[in-house]
């Protein structure tokens, strides 16, 4: 059995929800034999998570790694460039040791125009990090904007009161998400070594 580790902060944690993301995706990923750990805690911004690397990560080489920082950084503040190096960090420190396949998300969207200027500054630094490192990138938030045009629905359906963090039925958007470009990934894999 395969495991795919998820390392992030409050959102993957699930602060504020019944059911967060992760659980939500890891029954489903089960079926096709993939153990999901959640080594997510509240307020972990990409410091704790380059920090806490040996512990919360390294100990299971996981075969599939999903980091999931940015929105706890904005809040904390952490700088651009800081979160940038940090991400850069655990991205390289993974290949080093046990060489996984590497999502890297995105979060949601804001109604507040200065929350979500700041949002797309780090959502660009994830974007950057994705295409220099050749990881897999998750545009949550454009799936997100998306999702809630088709819908019919307002932002504040998907958020808790303060925004900063999605409610239940907005952690069923981001399992959506990584569900579908994780097994996408999967089958492409398979179907890759049919040609072996």
């Amino acid at each position: 059995m395969k495991k795919m580790l998820i390392r992030g902060g409050s959102i993957p944690a699930g602060v504020g929800v019944t059911k967060s993301y992760v659980d939500i995706v890891a029954p489903e990923l089960l079926k096709d034999q993939i153990e999901v750990i959640n080594r997510s805690r509240p307020k972990d911004t990409s410091f704790e998570g380059v920090w806490t690397f040996y512990e919360d990560i390294d100990i299971f080489k996981p075969e599939i790694l999903v980091i999931h920082f940015g929105v706890d950084d904005i809040f904390r503040p952490v700088y651009r460039s800081e979160f940038k190096e940090n991400m850069v960090q655990l991205v390289r420190l993974a290949r080093q040791r046990f060489d996984p396949k590497i999502f890297l998300l995105t979060s949601h969207t804001f109604e507040n125009s200065v929350a979500m200027d700041a949002a797309n500054i780090f959502y660009k630094t994830i974007r950057e990090v994705a295409s220099d490192l050749d990881c897999m990138l998750v545009t949550v938030h454009l799936w997100w904007m998306s999702y809630i045009d088709e819908s019919g629905k307002k932002l504040k359906d998907f958020v808790q009161s303060d925004s900063a963090y999605p409610n239940d039925e907005g952690h069923k958007i981001f399992a959506k998400i990584l569900l579908e470009k994780v097994k996408t990934k999967l089958k492409t894999e398979k179907t890759d070594e049919c040609y072996y």
